[in-house]
C-alpha cells in the first residue's frame, strides 16, 4: 500500500516522535523512507539590515548545519530500525517545499504540537498548512 514515505523533520523532539512512528510503519510495510529538512533562508523571512548581512550569511550556514545534523540523526535512527532511508536538506519555504516534495511519495508522516487558540495563531502550524494543500495521505503524530 505505502511503498515510499516522506518524513519532513525540523530536528525537534516532536518531529523525532513522528519519525519513530513513521519508521515503525515503514518497517512493518517494507517501505522506503526519505527525510526532508527545509532550510528557510532567514533573509527571505525577515528584513536584514545591511550591517547584518555578514551575520545573516553565518546564520544561514548555522541553520544548514542544524539541518544536516537533523538528517544525520534521522538516518541513524532508520539504520537502527533496519529501514532503507535517504535524506536531504532543501532550501525553501516549509509548506510549499514539503507539498511539492510529497507529490513523489505514497504517504507523508509529520508531527504536530496540537496548539490551539493564540499559540496556533501566533506560531502557526506547518503540519496543518501542509495537510490542507497536499494530495497524498498524511499520518499526523500528535506529540506528547
Amino acid at each position: 500500500m505505502y511503498r515510499t514515505i516522506l518524513m519532513p523533520t525540523d530536528g525537534s523532539p516532536c518531529s523525532f516522535q513522528a519519525l519513530e512512528h513513521g519508521l515503525s510503519l515503514a518497517k512493518a510495510l517494507g517501505a522506503k523512507v526519505h527525510f526532508l529538512y527545509v532550510l528557510e533562508n532567514p533573509a527571505q523571512a525577515i528584513w536584514i539590515a545591511p550591517e547584518s548581512v555578514p551575520y545573516g550569511l553565518e546564520l544561514l550556514e548555522d541553520l544548514k548545519k542544524a539541518g544536516e545534523e537533523a538528517i544525520r540523526k534521522a538516518l541513524d535512527l532508520a539504520r537502527e530500525k533496519g529501514v532503507e532511508a535517504t535524506g536531504e536538506v532543501k532550501e525553501g519555504t516549509p509548506i510549499p517545499t514539503i507539498v511539492e516534495a510529497a507529490k513523489g511519495f505514497d504517504l507523508l508522516v509529520m508531527g504536530t504540537h496540537g496548539r490551539t487558540g493564540l499559540d496556533k495563531l501566533l506560531l502557526g502550524s506547518v503540519t496543518e498548512g501542509v495537510l490542507h494543500r497536499v494530495s497524498v495521505p498524511v499520518l499526523v503524530v500528535r506529540c506528547r
